[in-house]
This record gives structure tokens, C-alpha cells and sequence, in this order.
């Protein structure tokens, strides 16, 4: 468990569609090629300390007619952002996807200082 000092604390959200594959007829839509999709998240101020990161669906658009499989996930976090990752494989098809993210964590503060 991460402890915050509640004077210290930030959170941070934000929502992006992450990929529309069905009008360009992308590898998530046709089933075919990759079917993973990796996106950089900066956050507007560093943490302290890589934050603590949620992320959720705000918007899951897939084939009635198939499967629907996913593994959505926050990965590589930093202080400074972290990646979505979206994966979904077998018979699945996928025509978008909105992802809404929140993060919570340590704030720098005037007042901190390193000795080295």
C-alpha cells in the first residue's frame, strides 16, 4: 500500500479513443495482423514517485457477431506518464475503444530538497 501525505496529494485524469479501426478497416476490426495497441499517457505535471494509475473503458464498440475478449492495462509508469495497453486476440473484433484513466500519487513541493 502507498501511504500520501494528503497536503501532497495529486490526481490527474483524462479520457482518449485509443484507436477507430472500423471505417479504415484496421488489424482490430478485420481480426488480422497486431492485434495489441500500446499509447503514451504524459501527465501535465510530474509526480514525486510514479503514481498510482487506473485505467477503465468509457466506450467498447465491438462485433455482435464474435467473441469479445480484452485485456486493457496501464504499463511502463513513471513519474512523468505510462503507457495503455490494449490487447485482444482469437475470433474478437474490435471497432474502437475510448479508455478513461485517472492518476494518484506524491506531488513535488517547494519546499523538497535532495542532498545528493
Amino acid at each position: 500500500m502507498k501511504r500520501l501525505d494528503s497536503h501532497t496529494l495529486g490526481i490527474e485524469q483524462g479520457e482518449l479513443v485509443l484507436f477507430s479501426d472500423f471505417q479504415a478497416g484496421g488489424d482490430m476490426w478485420t481480426g488480422k495482423g497486431d492485434r495489441i495497441v500500446r499509447r503514451r499517457v504524459e501527465f501535465s505535471e510530474a509526480f514525486r514517485k510514479a503514481p498510482s494509475v487506473l485505467v477503465n473503458l468509457s466506450m467498447w464498440d465491438t462485433d455482435h457477431a464474435t467473441n469479445t475478449r480484452m485485456d486493457l492495462r496501464a504499463d511502463d509508469i513513471t513519474e512523468r506518464g505510462f503507457d495503455v495497453v490494449f490487447q485482444t486476440w482469437g475470433d474478437t473484433r474490435v471497432a474502437r475503444i475510448r479508455v478513461g484513466w485517472t492518476a494518484m500519487g506524491m506531488l513535488h513541493e517547494d519546499d523538497d530538497w535532495e542532498l545528493y
